[in-house]
């Protein structure tokens, strides 16, 4: 590889490509309790589960277990194991049946051949979401008849989840700039099974020095080796060069089992340039490298958090702004159509659908803002859409959708759009449990321009402390530049001189996710999908952030006996 490939690599580096989106989850199945179809023994029965497609609904056949002969109370051998998706609906169906032949062709069509003995639905998430990740469900299908019980287990498969820290320093640098000193900085890539090299980690800069001491960095070691701790890492230095040319320094060898000895003679380097040591008879090399300091951790995930009985709590916030027009016109975009729901219960169902399944009493507050409230037309930023101020808490996403409903009919859509006193509402719960027993999730549904913009930037560097995120959805053809600058993916979001200690933000306009063909189902799946997808590593990042590890999680902890008046 030349220079200029070598820098290319370096240039497109983007350690966002290092995550990997979904992680594998083996799921086990028992039944207790079945029916016995058999005259003479008990049944012999087999599960099968099938998926369901987001756009077509059909259900299709994933896979099934062994059949076991003679028994009500299987505990199958068998595993399932899906690619788990926390921003995504995974709906599941498992079917139990009576094998009553051992001829394999029978045993391809159960349903045809074989005695149903019951089923269930559910979705991925709530099993994972499940105290321990255990659920049990009472099986059904067959009407009047008891079909017994279903417990079903998720565990998420390992896959080297070690994350290593690691500080190097440099001597003796070959000088590449006229008039001063190198600037050096590192290049780590990591050896793929066809002989290339893909680049995992670069190092900050050190200026004007032959002789850095980079500040130790962390790699998880999935990407530094993928899990092969013999496999060839490869480390390149160069010195820093304004527009972009850096100068190709020299480059050594190592491996993760070599560095995991430590400071010690084995981790000295030689930092060779091959060019040089061809034209020159005397090159030695153009300096050393040292390791300083090696340490392992094991890296926690989201389920791990999850499991150990995190829980997940959904506040919805809509805008009752008079932007949105009279919700008895047909043009507003608060407008009940009898024969289809309008994009702010869209969005409510499509994000809330999937989050519910983390929270286990399923009760959320659902706030409205920028409406007249009866009876004395006072204006309110923050109030219940069930109208009960001492408990805002609506059962599940259908009570959330009534609750919208209904306070369409008694309040006065008016302004401004102030975005401050809602995330400042939810963060007087997270304020008071820090201990990583929850986390907050905060849906904000709006039609446009913010009016509080210095206010909304001051409560989000405040909620980023908090165990909390915030997911704004915008309806609507209005520009949302402003929702842009909140959401901090580019640049963070700053008060007062003051940055966020996190993202915690995620923008998404609705009007980028409607289906052309008509079909909301996948519209709703395509933007559950997008604005759910950071919350597993805003989640960690909190964590990460407190040194909380998943078993300091207490696990039998409700937020509804806080204050929602509690001042932070």
């Amino acid at each position: 590889m030349d220079k200029l490939e070598r820098m290319a690599s370096v240039c497109e580096f983007d350690p966002i490509t290092g995550n990997i989106p979904a992680t594998k989850v083996e799921i086990s199945v028992s039944c207790r309790n079945l029916l016995d179809r058999d005259t003479f023994s008990k049944s012999d029965p087999l599960c099968i589960l099938y998926t369901q497609g987001v756009e077509s609904k059909q259900w299709r056949e994933f896979g099934r277990t062994e059949v076991i002969d003679n028994t009500l109370n299987p505990d199958f051998v068998r595993k399932y194991i899906l690619d788990y998706f926390f921003e995504e609906k995974q709906n599941l169906r498992f079917d139990i049946y009576d094998i009553d032949s051992k001829s394999p062709d029978l045993a391809k069509h159960p349903s045809e051949f074989n005695d149903f003995l019951g089923q269930t639905f559910c979705t991925l998430g709530e099993i994972v979401g499940s105290s321990a990740s255990r659920m049990e469900k009472p099986l059904g299908g067959i009407p009047g008849k008891k079909c017994g019980t279903i417990i079903l287990t998720a565990e998420e498969l390992g896959n080297c989840r070690d994350c290593v820290t690691m500080q190097f320093c440099a001597n003796k640098l070959d000088k590449k700039d006229f008039f001063g000193r190198s600037d050096p900085f590192m290049v780590f890539y990591r050896s793929n099974e066809d002989g290339t090299f893909t680049i995992c980690h670069k190092t900050e800069v050190m200026k004007n020095t032959l002789n850095p001491v980079w500040k130790p960095f962390s790699i998880p070691v999935r990407a530094l080796c993928n899990g092969d701790h013999d496999r060839s890492i490869k480390v390149e230095i160069y010195d820093w060069d304004r527009d972009g040319s850096h100068d190709f320094i020299g480059e050594f060898t190592t491996s993760y089992r070599e560095l995991s000895r430590g400071q010690s003679q084995f981790n000295v380097y030689e930092v060779v340039n091959a060019k040089k040591k061809t034209k020159k008879k005397r090159y030695i090399n153009s300096g050393t490298v040292t390791l300083l300091s090696f340490s392992v951790e094991a890296e926690h995930t989201f389920l791990d958090y999850i499991k150990a009985g995190t829980q997940i709590h959904f506040t919805v916030a809509i805008d009752f702004t008079a932007s949105n027009g009279n919700p008895s016109q047909s043009t507003s975009l608060h407008y009940m159509n009898p024969y289809q729901m309008n994009a702010y219960a869209m969005a409510l169902k499509a994000v809330g659908e999937i989050i519910q399944d983390y929270d286990s009493d399923k009760m959320f507050p659902a706030l409205g803002f920028g409406a007249k409230l009866p009876p004395d037309g006072r204006v309110s930023h923050e109030f219940p859409l069930n109208g009960n101020v001492d408990n805002p808490y609506c059962n599940g996403m259908e009570g959330i959708l009534e609750a919208y409903h209904q306070s369409l009919k008694t309040v006065q859509l008016y302004g401004p759009t102030n975005f401050a006193p809602i995330i400042n509402h939810v963060a007087r719960y997270a304020v008071a449990v820090e201990d990583g027993s929850q986390y907050f999730v905060l849906l904000i549904i709006t039609d446009g321009v913010i009016s509080d913009m210095a206010q909304t930037k001051e409560a989000i560097v405040n909620a980023a402390k908090l165990p909390m995120s915030i997911i704004i959805v915008g309806v609507g053809q209005a520009e949302f530049d402003a929702m842009v600058e909140l959401d901090g993916d580019d640049i963070r979001i700053s008060s007062r001189g003051k940055l966020a200690e996190r993202d915690i933000v995620q923008f998404v306009p609705f009007r980028d996710y409607m289906d052309r063909t008509g079909n909301h189902v996948l519209s709703m799946a395509r933007l559950a999908k997008d604005v759910l997808a950071e919350i597993p590593d805003q989640l960690i990042s909190y964590m990460k952030s407190r040194g909380i590890k998943p078993n300091q999680t207490p696990s039998d902890c409700s937020p509804s006996v806080l204050s929602p008046t509690a001042t932070i």
